[in-house]
């Protein structure tokens, strides 16, 4: 703290003057009041300039220092050194990419379990044409959907598909990709869970995966109103596909995934996802009760049955073919006759319990790696910025890199979730962080595109312009928030501002994925479903409170003098209305009530 003046002693200064005494002229250095207290003045200014650790403020998103706790090479035995390379080098590199494999196949498993639990649901929700018109639902149906199935790529396949059957035009469609911008990035947002054991490696992990959730967020509260008023991305891709050919490729020479062909060995010999049954549902193709989305048969033969119809004077024999298992898939999901329902909860259990234990060995195993002096060099080589003039390109090298790895592994998920870890122990910082996430969204449009390209030559033309408008959409997007510095700082602080919530109040993820992925977008349904007029008159007031408490939050933070006494704080308000502290001690009451009790007990005892 500041030194007061209290206390420090006056300093005593002497000053050299010349005096007579009975006309002789002296000289003597005598005490200067004046110079002494110019003196204290310095003295104390010198000293308020000096830095106090305790004014020192500590900034939990400044990546830490890695330091290095072992022995040096140079001072290892002969048995320390091959010790050293075999478990230390070789044995956790094998760890790492074991766990690694197994986390991206908790991911596969965890997509399968979402599938069958709400995949059947979700295929149902496109056949609400009314609904899939309105733009706002639109977005909330892609959000929904894509959460649902746990992947954009399989959500925004099957929006192409409806386009291609002509179920659904281009200009809905575009809603639809806009939503499951959003819902893609709910996977990265529960792995960065895992961390919660730390306090600031949970503050950079959540952050650094809510960046992803800002920035699409941002993007579709901008670009929709601007896609809804002047069709501008139906207009461009429309413009580009005006003098398209037909193709003639086909699905089978598109499907190419190369994770999926290391993965697919072994997720395949636990359960198998009939996505054939998803598309034909969305395309309104009437199916069975006994038609499941666990795969439990790949052979069939087609056999001939007889049916009898009666009306109250005729007798009708009818003949029809039905397929008839014939070889049961080697999965173990395939031997059990259980419900869709029952496999996806103990698939969802297993693959979240799976994707916990991989991921809190993957960070105890890179904070025993990286540290001392290769980490900091990796840390340094991954956050810094190219020299020079060429320091403005970093970023989207960056990006290229992420659409580029994305495009790779065909998930945006598993790139952001690989990622994620790496941000919360402090290698990879949120600022690098953003423009792979925003790569991940490029690369990630690839696989509509595919699929676009295997519809028919009729419809070719209008899938290929939904695929189109996906990938305009994300680079509408990163032309917006990127290359003006200004504009990709907004996502960054949103996402450090939730980072620095949920590390106060760890529940608040929670609240958070619940709330943003599963309630609000069920919610704008469940509305849209009522009509327009009940939609519109519901929506509108609360889209006016909302913008209303935004706006008086940035004047009470940058003009309060512009508001009226009242409004320069929530005080006015209940405690529950702008303050977590009195739900998170009600929360932390419940959770540790059993814990409290028992101390209150002994005590009572004693």
């Amino acid at each position: 703290m500041p030194v007061k003046g209290e206390d420090i002693a006056l300093p005593i200064c002497y000053a050299y003057k010349q005096h007579e005494t009975n006309g002789v002229t002296n000289q003597a250095f005598v005490p200067d009041a004046a110079r002494a207290e110019r003196k204290l003045e310095e003295a104390l200014s010198v000293e308020s300039e000096k830095p106090n650790d305790e004014d020192i403020e500590f900034d939990p998103w400044a990546l830490p220092e890695l330091t290095d706790t072992s022995v040096p090479w140079a001072e290892l035995t002969t048995g320390g050194k091959v010790k050293r390379v075999l478990i230390e080098w070789i044995a956790k590199a094998i760890a790492i990419l074991t766990l690694l494999y197994l986390f991206i196949c908790s991911l596969d498993f965890m997509s399968s379990g979402f599938r069958l639990l709400g995949g059947k649901a979700a295929s149902e929700v496109f056949t609400y044409n009314e609904v899939l018109n309105n733009p706002v639902a639109g977005v909330m149906i892609g959000i929904l959907v894509t959460v649902l199935v746990q992947s954009s790529s399989t959500s925004t396949s099957i929006v192409v598909t409806m386009v291609a059957s002509g179920l659904m035009a281009v200009k809905p469609a575009i809603y639809f990709v806009m939503g499951a911008n959003i819902g893609t990035s709910v996977t990265n947002t529960i792995v960065s869970i895992t961390q919660l054991g730390d306090r600031n490696q949970f503050r950079r992990a959540f952050g650094g995966a809510t960046v992803h959730d800002m920035f699409n967020w941002l993007t579709v509260i901008i670009l929709l109103p601007l896609e809804v008023i002047t069709h501008y991305l139906f207009h461009l891709t429309d413009a580009i596909l005006a003098g398209m050919k037909d193709s003639t490729v086909t699905r089978e020479d598109l499907d190419k995934e190369l994770l999926k062909k290391l993965t697919k060995p072994f997720t395949s010999l636990i359960v198998k996802v009939d996505k054939n049954v998803l598309y034909d549902i969305a395309s309104g193709v009437e199916i069975g009760d006994d038609v499941t989305l666990n795969k439990r048969w790949c052979k069939y033969k087609t056999v001939e049955v007889e049916e009898e119809f009666r009306n109250e004077t005729h007798v009708f024999n009818i003949t029809r073919e039905v397929k008839v298992g014939i070889d049961r898939c080697h999965t173990l999901f395939a031997k059990v006759d259980w419900p869709d329902t029952a496999v996806g909860a103990v698939l969802l259990i297993a693959s979240l319990f799976i994707l916990c234990f991989c991921l809190i060995l993957i960070v105890k195993l890179l904070n025993s790696i990286f540290r001392g002096k290769l980490a900091s060099a990796l840390k340094k080589f991954i956050n810094a910025d190219f020299p020079g003039p060429l320091r403005y390109l970093t970023g989207y090298v960056a990006i290229a890199l992420g659409a580029a790895f994305t495009i790779l592994v065909q998930s945006s998920s598993i790139f952001t979730s690989a990622l994620t870890p790496l941000v919360g122990v402090g290698v990879l910082s949120i600022e690098r962080m953003f423009p792979l996430t925003l790569g991940s969204n490029i690369g990630t449009t690839t696989t509509a595109i595919l699929a676009s390209l295997a519809a028919s030559s009729d419809k070719l033309r209008s899938t290929l312009q939904v695929a189109l408008c996906h990938f305009f959409f994300n680079i509408s997007g990163i032309a917006l928030f990127y290359p003006i510095p200004f504009m990709r700082k907004i996502p960054i602080a949103l996402a450090k501002g939730l980072g620095d919530v949920t590390a106060q109040y760890r529940w608040f993820a929670l609240v958070y994925i619940f709330l943003v992925f599963f309630i609000l977008p069920t919610s704008v349904f469940g509305l849209s479903l009522a009509g327009t007029t009940v939609f519109m008159a519901v929506g509108i007031p609360i889209l006016v409170i909302i913008l209303l408490i935004v706006v008086i939050n940035v004047l009470q933070r940058k003009k309060p003098t512009w508001l009226p006494v009242k409004l320069r704080t929530w005080e006015f308000l209940p405690w529950w209305l702008h303050s977590l502290d009195g739900l998170d001690r009600l929360i932390t009451a419940c959770v540790c009530k059993s814990k409290a009790e028992k101390p209150t007990e002994v005590s009572s005892k004693l």
